[in-house]
């Protein structure tokens, strides 16, 4: 008796018996064959150098994305917490500090500079890997399906973690729900996914480049064409390339995070709303009083700070915080969004001497702030201990000189050391001291 068993014709193969000798011409043009894909640029040394330079900055990115997010404090209070039900993920290894006063400004320059940049190295990794996505079988065997689940979560990942991040810094929230937990658990994902297919791809890309350079050829090259097209480009112009896209956008982008030309030069950064102008008050924002619903009857004569705590709810007019000692700081501001202005001159009462009125003479606690604003995620914002102590950390009156104007925070906002922009809260009307 033959043998019984039979082996399971791969897909081109059952096409070919169905279709005959018409099978070659359709298959051909399919893009799971693999002339299809015909640009001799494309090989595994040339996605190894990519794929080496996303492994560090994706790393990178990831680092200083858990910097952001111990930057708000969410921990701390429910108010600040826009990731909820996040459990282990939420770790944090550290209370966000107040020194360098630049720390935020400079974490989250990078982080979204670094994002920016990298977008061309991510396309064009993607490009030269696209032969793989239409391969054929999908899955060989269980680990070979494990592997390709792990691409697509990748590719999604980084697609999702990208697009989101950059509509996010312009503004534009188009996507569903809120920017702080989609952009949380998508990078959770897309990390995770990049960690299996680093360690997989990795040590096969060092040895690539080891060997051959970007070069180099060889047999089971399954990203090469068998059959490329004459060559208009090679590997390292390829390179050149996506290296010069990527100082394009370092050049467009990077800017505004500093002043002078260098800013001016920053077309592709968000911008939020217009400048305000020039003089004292003519640094960046990105929400003005009327978009909040901020009007001048809430900012007027009638307008009074409330200090909560042991001593009870005590009530300040404008002129009383004045008539108080006043200090001043020099403190940049400083947004999730990338951007940040140079040190502005603040002036105001210390948090410090609010709480000894509120009844904390000696160590001052936590204090939650509360915002005129009508909308908008941080109209309370929750500030730590060690924000409240320390001596640059404002209720700000003034700045460069001059009174705050409606769209800076009029008639009193928080300053704070090396926080976040969205917690140095415009238009004041509360703060209570106590545990948080």
């Amino acid at each position: 008796m033959g043998d019984s068993r039979r082996s399971t014709p791969t897909p081109p193969a059952l096409l070919s018996r169905l279709l005959g000798g018409r099978a070659a011409t359709i298959l051909d043009r399919l893009p799971s064959a693999p002339g299809f894909w015909r640009s001799p640029v494309r090989g595994v040394p040339f996605t190894a150098v990519l794929g080496l330079v996303l492994l560090f900055g994706i790393t990178a990115l990831f680092v200083t994305g858990l910097l952001s997010y111990a930057a708000y404090n969410p921990d701390l209070n429910p108010v600040n917490d826009k990731t909820p039900d996040k459990g282990l993920l939420g770790f944090y290894l550290f209370d966000w500090p107040t020194g360098p006063h630049w720390l935020y400004r400079l974490t989250q320059g990078v982080h979204v500079t670094l994002g920016i940049v990298l977008v061309p190295v991510l396309l064009a990794k993607l490009w030269s890997v696209v032969p793989r996505l239409f391969a054929l079988p999908p899955a060989r065997s269980v680990g070979h399906a494990l592997e390709r689940i792990s691409l697509l979560l990748l590719v999604g990942g980084a697609l999702f973690e990208f697009v989101t991040g950059l509509l996010n810094i312009q503004l534009e929230y188009l996507f569903p729900g809120s920017f702080y937990p989609l952009h949380f658990y998508g990078a959770w994902v897309f990390f995770a996914a990049f960690l299996a297919h680093a360690g997989l791809r990795v040590p096969q890309a060092v040895r690539v480049l080891r060997s051959g350079g970007l070069s180099g050829r060889g047999q089971g090259d399954t990203l090469e064409s068998p059959a490329p097209s004459a060559p208009t480009l090679s590997r390292r112009g390829a390179l050149a390339m996506v290296g010069a896209g990527s100082l394009v956008l370092l050049i467009t982008s990077a800017g505004r995070s500093f002043d002078g030309p260098l800013r001016r030069l920053a077309v592709l950064t968000p911008h939020g709303a217009a400048e305000p102008g020039s003089g004292p008050n003519g640094f960046q924002i990105n929400k003005t009083a009327a978009a909040v619903g901020v009007t001048t009857v809430d900012t007027g004569e009638g307008w009074w700070l409330t200090v909560s705590g042991p001593a009870g709810d005590l009530r300040f007019t404008r002129e009383q915080l004045l008539a108080m000692e006043q200090h001043s700081a020099a403190l940049p501001i400083a947004c999730v969004e990338g951007w940040s202005t140079s040190d502005q001159w603040w002036r105001g009462v210390r948090l410090t001497d609010l709480a000894a009125l509120a009844g904390y003479p000696d160590r001052p606690p936590g204090v939650l702030v509360e915002s005129l604003q009508r909308r908008g995620a941080f109209r309370r914002a929750a500030l730590r201990d060690n924000q409240v102590r320390d001596p640059r950390s404002l209720l700000a009156l003034e700045v460069n000189g001059e009174d705050l104007t409606p769209d800076h925070g009029y008639p009193a906002r928080i300053i704070v050391p090396a926080a976040p922009g969205v917690l140095n809260t415009k238009w004041v009307s509360r703060l209570t001291f106590g545990e948080l």
